[in-house]
């Protein structure tokens, strides 16, 4: 069991969520509040996507990432930010003639999902650690070894902190290759993600499992999306790990009841609390996972 938990809240994600709650933040003055919020309530990091203002659309615009992070540090909270860096590949194809993308299509580079960490420079930013049939129809997430070694390099030549985000169990086996080595400075920050289709299905024998192949040295997370959301908070601490809530994995407090980042959060909290361990803040955050102390305005 794990007794200093740090929790993260995914606050808004890239998923077609912003019709289905109003508590879903669009605006960079929205999410940025909803950080605060989550910060608040116990939350000692942020996992930050952006939208584009006007459509609520999932966008990679280094603007908006700069007027997110800019309003975060100017708060009264300390607290850890995490930016995606997993936007830019999506790739759906055409059935009939696959070598021809189509509508909904973001595949870039490796380096051009990562400018807004170049210029920021932000606590923590995701790797997404493999390619993965991204539910139905044909829509595929890429991230290939070449593309992963790169993007690894560049993140460790910025002093970020990769997370890297597992979303099955090749994925744990080649990120686990990438600390070997030594494109990833220890101690690795580990998100092992369940119930996404199709990667890892939801299942505390497989979660078991994937911590069992962890490095010595890893620090790790676990979320489920959905209603497992809550569950999953309880088999991560007691399996030794860290906690992830938020809208961009569940929009529900219970059946029928819309949450708020906030709320999830103080959720996550008791949980962790009622199980008889301590959540962490910021600043101890950054020490378990080795991160440089910030200044915050």
């Amino acid at each position: 069991m794990n007794h200093e938990v740090i929790v993260t809240c995914a606050l808004t994600g890239a998923g077609d969520t912003v019709g289905r709650s109003p508590h879903v933040p669009v605006t960079p003055a929205q999410i940025a509040a909803s950080a605060v919020e989550a910060a608040n309530a116990g939350a000692a990091v942020v996992h930050i996507h952006v939208r584009d203002p006007e459509t609520g659309s999932p966008s990679r615009d280094v603007a908006l990432y700069r007027e997110v992070v800019r309003l975060v540090k100017e708060s009264d909270v300390d607290v850890v930010v995490n930016l995606t860096a997993g936007m830019g590949g999506d790739l759906v194809i055409d059935q009939e003639d696959p070598l021809k993308p189509v509508d909904g299509t973001d595949l870039v580079n490796a380096m051009d999902r990562l400018p807004h960490v170049e210029e920021l420079l932000p606590d923590i930013c995701t790797l997404d650690c493999g390619s993965l049939n991204f539910g139905e129809g044909s829509q595929l997430y890429v991230s290939t070894p070449d593309m992963l070694r790169a993007g690894a390099k560049r993140i460790q030549e910025l002093g970020v902190k990769p997370e890297l985000e597992i979303f099955d169990t090749g994925h744990l086996w080649f990120a686990s290759k990438m600390v070997e080595e030594g494109l990833i400075d220890a101690p690795p920050l580990f998100q092992l993600c369940m119930g996404i289709p199709y990667g890892a299905p939801v299942d505390p024998g497989l979660l078991q499992a994937m911590v069992k192949l962890l490095p010595d040295n890893a620090q790790w997370a676990s979320f489920a999306i959905g209603r497992d959301q809550m569950p999953w908070v309880a088999q991560s601490v007691l399996l030794g790990g860290h906690v992830r809530v938020g809208l961009e994995d569940n929009l529900y407090l219970a059946k029928g009841v819309k949450a708020t980042n906030g709320q999830l959060v103080e959720r996550a909290v008791g949980i962790v609390q009622d199980l008889g361990a301590t959540v962490v803040s910021a600043s101890r955050a950054r020490q378990i996972l080795g991160l440089k102390e910030r200044v915050h305005a």
